[in-house]
């Protein structure tokens, strides 16, 4: 499996973007992406929609926390 970062904004109760920044591993791009939107989603009660992703960035061995 490969480390990645994905960061981006997700709307809360008031309407308010907030930012966040997860650290995640999977097998690719658009298994990461799935995964966060799950995460995301159901810790903050969110639908899809209202999850923006705007970066997926692949972790090297070094960088990961």
């Amino acid at each position: 499996m490969k480390a990645f970062l994905v960061s981006g904004t997700y709307a809360d109760v008031r309407q308010v973007r907030q930012p966040f920044a997860v650290e995640m591993a999977a097998d690719d791009e658009a298994a990461v992406k799935e995964k966060t939107l799950s995460t995301i989603g159901s810790k903050h009660k969110l639908k899809r929609w209202q999850i923006d992703i705007t970066d997926v960035k692949e972790l090297s061995a070094d960088e990961v926390t």
